[in-house]
């Protein structure tokens, strides 16, 4: 028994040490990320490492165990990257200000430029693969020569001699191919000071380029004098005249300052945003809403078609329409993107030959936005098609024999019973369809890739883009500033709007939000 005591004792004591070192290596990447400017990281990190170890080393809260896995799942996939999201859009986050304010200045202050006096130098080969590293200054006829020396030495000392080193010169493709290790090398002069390889037959004394005062914050470029200062309203450092007014210039790279509601209002009094994002919200809810009456309105008749008793071989023309649901999306869309090939495409051959046109698809915004309509109908009217014929089935039949002795059409048939009939169970997976297809950016990527081009926009933007893929263009196609936070805000009123579908989704199959 007492052996058993002892035991627990010392399994207890373990565990405890365990968890003392994972805590121990918790805050210290907590600390490091902190320092580093990555607050979310850090701040996740933190919170899956402690509350993981307080649930596996606790007895208290055994049965959080089970879910804890899918819960972190939930945090670390969909939490995080929304709530990082929301953030980004309330900051200047771009192609020019991705930073940190003490990382972009660290960046700076290890910009180096090249000063003093410049030296011509030769490597001449040694034994046991090794060299000797000759300066020499053309100003005042100074040599320079190391000791023996191997390309992995990345501090060289050298002494003063009368006159270069006798012997045999590397060739010029040897300097070229150890140019890494000699780029890496550090050579002290007599004098103290220090040159590295500026070119591939020159070293150069390195100074750094920026200094920065601590208590006046400001940045003094050493090499021209010019003084910089951080504009905390724009993300960089910008020039100053003697009194401590703004300049023009400013040094890249830029860091991240948060700037409130910018980013949400420039979507809306920026004129050359607001017009091309309004364009492309409306014909997003189109190209949605459209979408939804198209593929319904085919998948419902075709399933009618299809379960329709005096028709043969229904089973062979239920495979053949439910093909294009089973072939991956992106073989289609790019099957189709070659039928609709304004040149050598098979319909413009086809229209050409029978009526004498050839449609500019990919030009004309109208023929984009009908192109875009056709291949989506395609892809997506097979779902429906299988919803409504199982739905079908579930339709009393005395309903269609109590019609026929009222002698009712098929048309009545179809308006009056199984349409609406259909209609009520297929809404829910209607506005589900209608949300997938607000951010369908394979389909728009793919098939456009948003062209044709609006003209006289700020940002990246075209007829053809959903507000998916013009975020996408924003965050990524913007012509060499991309603006991740403008894209950021514009995620995020997607989020609303799809959310607040996904609400509307839950209430039309009436689940309770308890």
């Amino acid at each position: 028994m007492q052996q058993i005591t002892h035991a627990q004792s010392s399994f207890k004591w373990l565990k405890m040490l365990l968890v003392g070192i994972v805590l121990l290596i918790d805050f210290y990447l907590v600390v490091l990320m902190y320092l580093q400017g990555e607050y979310l990281f850090a701040m996740l990190t933190l919170v899956i490492l402690t509350s993981g170890i307080y649930i596996f080393s606790s007895q208290k809260v055994y049965a959080w165990r089970y879910v804890y896995p899918g819960i972190m799942g939930m945090a670390i996939f969909i939490l995080f990257p929304l709530i990082a999201t929301i953030a980004i859009a309330f900051t200047n986050y771009s192609g020019t200000n991705q930073l940190a304010f003490e990382r972009a200045l660290t960046v700076l202050q290890d910009q180096r430029y090249f000063a003093g006096d410049k030296y011509d130098f030769k490597l001449y080969p040694q034994e046991n693969n090794q060299w000797k590293l000759s300066l020499e200054n053309k100003n005042t006829g100074q040599f320079f020569v190391s000791d023996n020396i191997q390309f992995s030495d990345h501090n060289v000392a050298v002494h003063e001699q009368e006159q270069a080193p006798t012997g045999e010169v590397a060739p010029l493709r040897i300097i070229t191919q150890n140019r890494t290790a000699l780029q890496h090398m550090v050579v002290s002069l007599p004098t103290g000071n220090e040159v590295t390889m500026s070119s591939l037959r020159q070293f150069s004394e390195q100074k750094a380029r920026y200094s920065y005062d601590d208590s006046l914050q400001d940045l003094r470029n050493n090499e021209t004098g010019k003084v910089y200062r951080p504009n905390y309203d724009t993300g960089f450092f910008q020039e100053i005249d003697d009194q401590g007014n703004w300049l023009s210039e400013t040094l890249e790279p830029g860091f991240t300052v948060t700037i409130g509601f910018a980013n949400f209002l420039k979507i809306f009094t920026d004129a050359g945003i607001q017009k091309p994002f309004v364009q492309i919200f409306i014909w997003t809810v189109v190209f949605s809403a459209l979408t939804v009456v198209f593929t319904v309105i085919l998948g419902t008749v075709l399933a009618c078609l299809v379960q329709w008793e005096p028709l043969k071989g229904k089973g062979i023309y239920r495979l053949l329409l439910i093909l294009p649901y089973a072939v991956p999306s992106f073989i289609s869309i790019l099957v189709f993107k070659g039928l609709f090939n304004q040149s050598f495409g098979e319909i413009n051959l086809i229209l050409n030959h029978l009526f004498g046109i050839n449609p500019q698809w990919f030009n004309d915004p109208l023929l984009a936005k009908s192109m875009i309509l056709i291949v989506n109908t395609w892809l997506g009217y097979p779902y429906m098609m299988i919803l409504a014929m199982g739905l079908l089935k579930a339709i009393p039949q005395d309903l269609y024999e109590a019609s026929a002795m009222d002698g009712a059409s098929t048309w009545q048939n179809f308006s009056k019973i199984t349409f609406p009939l259909l209609l009520k169970p297929l809404t829910p997976l209607m506005i589900a369809s209608f949300a997938f297809n607000f951010n369908n950016f394979v389909l728009i990527q793919l098939l456009t890739n948003g062209r044709p081009d609006m003209i006289g926009t700020t940002t990246p933007a075209g007829y053809t883009d959903l507000l998916v893929s013009y975020t996408y263009r924003i965050a990524f196609e913007g012509s060499g500033s991309q603006d991740f936070g403008l894209a950021a805000a514009i995620a995020t009123i997607i989020f609303l709007l799809v959310g607040g579908l996904a609400m509307l989704n839950l209430k039309a199959t009436k689940f309770k939000l308890d």
